[in-house]
């Protein structure tokens, strides 16, 4: 559904799973840094919210350093998740395509491969103004629904390996 549609920051509380034995990590782009840290504090006090047992920090570059970034704390730390934060607006040439798709790439491979959760909290917007609109502006913060994500799917995770297996929800 395009946010356009939706608060990105309204979910039903009552439906996450208790995330306060969770370790989370969370990559944030330098690049786009005022609305990139605007995603990354919406993230960081959605996962304190839901009861985050750790949550790791480090920031790289820009977007295209978000998988590596990812590899460096799941190969560091043992996470539950890890959240990759960066917005990578369109502009006058097409190098948006390139590292867009790169970065997707780049987590849906790292998720595959070391069987950890990797959210993509990446806005890829045309211009500046959309960007603002998602980083806490009229469409709320995709920040807060990256962090929902990421205590959802490790949830979805841990339960796939408990004694009588439960869907997510």
């Amino acid at each position: 559904m395009a946010s356009a549609l939706q608060n990105l920051s309204r979910y039903d509380e009552t439906n996450i799973p208790d995330a306060r034995d969770m370790r989370f990590g969370i990559v944030v782009a330098e690049w786009n840094h005022h609305i990139t840290h605007a995603l990354y504090e919406a993230c960081a006090q959605t996962l304190d919210k839901h009861g985050a047992r750790e949550i790791v920090t480090i920031q790289v570059p820009g977007s295209f350093e978000l998988p590596t970034g990812a590899t460096l704390l799941i190969h560091n730390h043992k996470l539950d998740a890890v959240i990759c934060i960066g917005c990578v607006i369109k502009g006058e040439t097409s190098h948006n395509e390139y590292i867009n798709y790169a970065v997707a790439n780049g987590i849906t491979s790292l998720a595959i491969q070391t069987h950890v959760p990797v959210v993509f909290g990446v806005l890829t917007p045309d211009n500046e103004q959309q960007a603002l609109d998602r980083a806490g502006g009229k469409y709320g913060n995709k920040g807060v629904e990256a962090a929902v994500t990421a205590i959802r799917m490790a949830a979805i995770k841990r339960s796939l390996s408990a004694p009588g297996r439960i869907m997510g929800f």
